[in-house]
C-alpha cells in the first residue's frame, strides 16, 4: 500500500531531527542562534536553577517550546538515559536526509557525485572528525547508518567541532542494504583496504561514486565487501601499513585536490 503524503511529510521532518542530550551540549546549541532548536525536553525531577535556569532561560529567549517529561519519558526521547542527565533538545539538521529520499529524488545523483559511507566506525572522535572533513571537502553526502557505528551524541559533536548540524548525512538502517540501493542507481561502490592494488589518487570513477570506510580495527564488514566493485588504497612509504580512519577520511574528501596537484 503505498505511503500517504502527510506520512511522507512527517518522515522527510524527522529524518532532518537531531535530539542532542546532556546539559551542556543542549545549552550550547540553544546559545547558538545560526541552530534551529524545535523543542527543549527536561525531566520532572531536574532540580530547579543553575544550569536547569539557564536552559529554560535561553529556551524562552528564542521561543523554542519547553516540554516536561517524567525520568522514562526523557530517556525515551534522548534514547541515553545513562548521560542524558535528564535534558534533551531537537535540532534541525537542514542537510540530514534519509538515503532512500536522496537517491529518489530528481534528477538523483549526478556523475561527479561523491558519497561517503560508514561501516562500523565506533570511536566517536573518529566519527566526528570524518564528518568534519567531509562536510569541509567535496563529499556530497555521508552514508551512516543508525545502528553499527558511534551514537551521535555530545562527543561526536565536539568532534566534529558543530559541523554535524549541518553536514550532508544520510541516514539509514543497513548500510549493506543502502549501498545495493546506490547499485541500483548506478553508483560505483568503492571499498578502501590496505592491500588493494589501485590508489585512491589515480582512480577516476565514470560516474557517481561511494567510497566506503570500515571500522577501526576490522575494517569493512564481509557483507558490504561483497557489493565493492573496486578496492582502493593509499600509497604509503617507510613501512607504514595504515592511516586513522579519520585521516584515511580527510584524504577521500579533499581527493580530487590531491590528485591534481600531484607531480
Amino acid at each position: 500500500m503505498p505511503e500517504s503524503d502527510s506520512y511522507l511529510e512527517k518522515k522527510a521532518r524527522y529524518s532532518k531531527m537531531l535530539t542532542v542530550y546532556g546539559r551542556k551540549p543542549a545549552l550550547e546549541v540553544l546559545q547558538d542562534d545560526s541552530e534551529r532548536c524545535h523543542a527543549l525536553h527536561l525531566a520532572d525531577n531536574n532540580r530547579e536553577g543553575g544550569i536547569i535556569a539557564q536552559l529554560i532561560a535561553e529556551a524562552d529567549r528564542r521561543g523554542v517550546a519547553v516540554k516536561h517529561h517524567s525520568r522514562a519519558e526523557l530517556a525515551r526521547i534522548s534514547k541515553n538515559g545513562k548521560q542524558d542527565q535528564g535534558v534533551a533538545v531537537d535540532v534541525h539538521c537542514p542537510a540530514f536526509r534519509d538515503v532512500d529520499q536522496y537517491l529518489a529524488s530528481e534528477p538523483g545523483p549526478a556523475a561527479g557525485t561523491r558519497l561517503l559511507a560508514l561501516d562500523g566506525i565506533s570511536n566517536p572522535a573518529n566519527l566526528g572528525m570524518i564528518i568534519r572533513s567531509a562536510a569541509a571537502g567535496t563529499i556530497d553526502g555521508i552514508i551512516c547508518p543508525r545502528r553499527g557505528n558511534a551514537t551521535l551524541g555530545p562527543l561526536v559533536i565536539k568532534a566534529s567541532a558543530g559541523t554535524l548540524y549541518r553536514a550532508p548525512l544520510l541516514r539509514c538502517e543497513s548500510l549493506a542494504d543502502a549501498l545495493r540501493l546506490c547499485r541500483e542507481g548506478n553508483i560505483e561502490i568503492c571499498i578502501m583496504a590496505a592491500d588493494a592494488q589501485a590508489s585512491l589518487f589515480d582512480y577516476q570513477p565514470k560516474g557517481a561514486v561511494v567510497y566506503v570506510l570500515g571500522n577501526e580495527t576490522e575494517g569493512v564488514s564481509p557483507a558490504v565487501e561483497a557489493l565493492a566493485d573496486t578496492r582502493l588504497a593509499i600509497p604509503m612509504r617507510n613501512g607504514v601499513e595504515s592511516l586513522n580512519v579519520a585521516v584515511t577520511a580527510s584524504l577521500i574528501a579533499f581527493a580530487p585536490a590531491l590528485a591534481s596537484g600531484r607531480g
